[in-house]
């Protein structure tokens, strides 16, 4: 079976990666698949940098305002109905392109994802399980075991990265399957041939374009915005556990002023466009990589 073609736009938030696809537009019948775990929520709009009106008259956008923020979705579930989604538009005789900054969202749609494959109270005692072995048996052991059961996943591991190695041997003791065998299996019925391009900026640039947009999006009504949200929903809910939209409910509790909630949403901002950046370059060699450009 012929491979659809899939173009994958991923970096930091703040890199330009909505700019850099609506571009790609003016040369291409293409058709924008959103890999954002928040913006796929109602009302969440300002702090999530959505596309605006404009932008999403001018390119057909999926998986943007799509669920109430009650709502539970997951990257398993992301995953599949994006996958049939992909189909649906290379059907169009149109070009599907992923945009987004949430790692486990690609994943899940390039390569599949297993965590919604298993029972959640087994794997809360399998993971404690293997956190004490870690911890009493060592790494080198536990490598050791996963190159008997599993050598591929194994050599993939030859820096012998416990997180990895746990998630292999957590993936068979709850499963029975190994890891590199179901991995070859997912990527055979997504049967996509994926185009990498991650958005790079200097540290201090990114920072920058961070800070400068923080207070844009206070400028543009984000208090506002929470306040209408929390007249439908509880703060306690997880989509609201939101860079912007934490650090503005404790301003609205009277926890600290506007000039500090701005502060900290910058800080936390920078924060997580490092993890980001750490887990993509992680995932993705230098090859795949573009300079970003203020």
């Amino acid at each position: 079976m012929e491979k659809t073609d899939l173009v994958v736009i991923f970096g930091s938030t703040a890199s330009g990666k909505t700019a850099l696809s609506l571009e790609l537009s003016k040369l291409l019948p293409i058709e924008i698949i959103s890999a954002d775990s928040r913006q796929v929520f109602k009302y969440m709009t300002i702090g999530t940098a959505k596309p605006n009106r404009e932008e999403l008259a001018t390119v057909p956008h999926h998986f943007i305002d799509i669920l109430e923020p009650s709502d539970d979705f997951s990257a398993g579930i992301f995953g599949d109905e994006a996958a049939a989604c992909v189909h649906e538009i290379s059907d169009r005789g149109n070009f599907p392109v992923v945009v987004g900054g949430s790692g486990l969202y690609v994943k899940s749609l390039c390569e599949g994802f297993f965590s919604d494959e298993v029972d959640r109270e087994k794997t809360i005692e399998v993971r404690a399980n293997l956190e004490k072995e870690l911890t009493e048996r060592g790494r080198d052991e536990l490598f050791a075991e996963l190159q008997a059961i599993d050598s591929k996943s194994a050599a993939l591991y030859s820096d012998k990265n416990p997180r990895r190695i746990l998630r292999a041997l957590e993936y068979y003791r709850i499963s029975g399957n190994i890891l590199s065998a179901s991995h070859v299996k997912l990527q055979s019925e997504r049967n996509f041939n994926c185009l990498y391009f991650g958005i790079d900026f200097s540290r201090e640039e990114l920072y920058e374009r961070i800070n400068l947009r923080a207070a844009e999006m206070w400028d543009a009504g984000l208090l506002d915005e929470t306040l209408l949200i929390l007249e439908k929903f509880s703060p306690a809910l997880n989509s609201l556990n939101t860079v912007g939209y934490k650090e503005t409910i404790r301003h609205i509790a009277g926890e600290f002023s506007q000039v500090d909630a701005l502060e900290l949403i910058r800080q936390n901002t920078r924060r997580y466009a490092k993890r980001q950046l750490t887990y993509f370059k992680n995932q993705y060699p230098s090859d795949k990589w573009l300079s970003g450009k203020s």
